[in-house]
């Protein structure tokens, strides 16, 4: 298995509907808004949306918690606006990822409650049931015990998130399936029949929530994978060219399991997390790389990297985000957007599927300390409004200011599309610069060669070559670095400044970065 030619080429960007920009001044960002801003996206450059959950939902978990894959929530719009928002998108030569949450649904979906009926039915051994309705916790398995008629259920994650039945690949209790068993047979295949529905209609693909949850009991996910491989199977035959992105963030596995690409960010295989994490937000590390102070070291992520891209090599990616809507953004605590322009830079030239979290490109801040919204908890602050302008909320919605899904950055001087961009030397502007250019040339493309040129602990400044005709140097440092490399031929800087390339020698200025092609 390997992946479409064009994912190699892409630049994904995620798309956090509820606060992307809304049409009808609500207070809530919806798809028509959605529609109104794919020349904004298509400018900036990337060409794969991300579309966050737009099913109905009780939003107990912001849509992670579906209660109908097959309908629109009414606050996003319908079903006619998600196929148009397709054709649009299409015109762009944009293409567009839905959240598939396949592990669980909401308890409000119908599945669940047909199947808390009080006698068995067709669609009881959709969910998990344990014997007891006292049990909580069962190996890997948590419950919502004390449940009536059936007993506890499985769940996935909160309480309200009743696993689905996809079997147990090791059983040792009366409750547990085989996964090829009558009731997780039908739970593939209704799950399959989502896909299909929306394939069908014009996704591009499906970003998996929780990939790795599907199958319990499953310690080094064989069955969970021989699943995910027979819809994959499935999808090159009936729809070629379209694409599975999972979160596992462990590529290895997610790549065998026959996923195009995966994740890898804050939990799993560790490294993300000591690149961009400071000590401020939701997650922490003791340094990160990404920082001014220059406390961390480049090592841990190129550990766990370099494995995993060996590993994976040729099959699949590895996709790297700015951050998403589960962690804090990089602009967290004493962060400028110089130092995210660093990362840009890093993101845009490193052998990965790169994606860009709504507003990363602004430089827009994770906000501490909001009320929770929808299951956000501390996550919260990692999902305020788009900021479009300087004018009413900030031009992410015409209605009134209290209605507005999250507040937004009370900063005045908060970043805006309109201030930002045609800006010279904006993290906008650079931003668009290095996305174009990660777009069109095969030298950055994730199969060409990488060699470190620099020492990896601590790394300041890195240095690395694509291929024999591009040179990266990055310095997240807040001071000067230099490091002793030969740099031999013609080269030319198309993105950066403040880095100088001498015969024996690079040095490169605070907080910068150099992407020279070679003449």
């Amino acid at each position: 298995m390997t992946y479409p030619e064009w994912l190699s080429s892409s630049v994904g960007y995620q798309v956090y509907l509820q606060s992307f920009k809304d049409s009808n001044g609500d207070g809530i960002g919806d798809l028509p808004g959605l529609i109104d801003e794919l020349d904004y996206i298509a400018d900036l450059g990337p060409n794969l949306i991300w579309l966050s959950p737009c099913f109905v939902s009780p939003m107990r978990d912001a849509g992670y918690d579906v209660a109908d894959y097959l309908t629109v929530d009414p606050r996003y719009g319908t079903n006619g606006d998600l196929e148009r928002l397709f054709e649009e998108a299409h015109r762009r030569d944009i293409r567009i990822v839905l959240d598939l949450v396949a592990g669980h649904t909401s308890d409000q979906h119908p599945w669940f409650k047909r199947a808390a009926e009080g006698a068995a039915n067709e669609l009881t051994d959709r969910y998990i049931w344990a014997e007891s309705g006292w049990r909580t916790v069962d190996g890997d398995v948590r419950f919502n015990s004390g449940y009536a008629d059936h007993g506890a259920f499985a769940i996935n994650f909160f309480s309200h998130q009743p696993a689905l039945n996809y079997g147990f690949a090791n059983r040792s209790r009366g409750y547990q399936q085989a996964p090829d068993a009558p009731g997780p047979a039908a739970t593939r295949e209704a799950m399959r029949g989502v896909m299909d529905y929306w394939l069908e209609r014009g996704a591009d693909g499906f970003r998996v929530d929780m990939a790795s949850s599907l199958v319990k009991a499953d310690p080094y996910s064989i069955e969970t994978r021989r699943l995910w491989r027979e819809w994959r199977t499935w999808i090159d035959k009936a729809y070629p060219g379209r694409v599975l992105i999972s979160e596992w963030s462990n590529p290895e596995m997610a790549i065998d399991a026959g996923f195009h690409a995966d994740y890898m960010i804050h939990f799993g295989v560790p490294g993300y997390g000591r690149l961009f994490f400071n000590e401020y937000g939701i997650r922490h590390s003791p340094a990160a790389w990404f920082d001014a102070r220059a406390n961390g070291s480049f090592a841990p992520f190129w550990t766990n990297w370099e494995h995993h891209h060996r590993n994976t090599a040729g099959r699949g990616l590895i996709s790297l985000p700015t951050s998403n809507h589960d962690f804090q953004r990089p602009a967290c605590g004493p962060r400028e957007a110089q130092d995210i322009a660093v990362m840009f830079a890093f993101l845009m030239t490193w052998p990965c599927l790169p994606y860009v979290y709504y507003g990363d490109e602004l430089a827009m801040r994770f906000i501490e300390n909001l009320p929770s919204k929808e299951g956000g908890y501390d996550r919260t602050g990692a999902r305020t409004p788009m900021q479009w302008t300087d004018g009413k909320n900030a031009g992410f919605s015409d209605g009134d200011g209290a209605d507005l899904y999250l507040p937004l950055d009370p900063d005045e001087q908060r970043p805006t599309v309109s201030s930002e961009r045609g800006r010279v030397g904006s993290l906008w502007e650079q931003a668009a610069a290095l996305i174009a250019i990660r777009r069109v040339e095969p030298g950055l493309a994730p199969e060409a060669p990488l060699s470190i040129l620099t020492e990896t602990d601590p790394g300041f400044p890195l240095c690395y070559t694509r291929g024999d005709d591009w040179l990266v140097v990055l310095n997240p440092a807040g001071k000067g670095m230099k490091a002793n490399v030969p740099v031999d031929g013609d080269w030319h800087l198309v993105a950066g400044a403040d880095v100088a390339l001498g015969e024996h020698e690079i040095a490169a200025g605070p907080r910068t970065y150099g992407v020279f092609k070679r003449r």
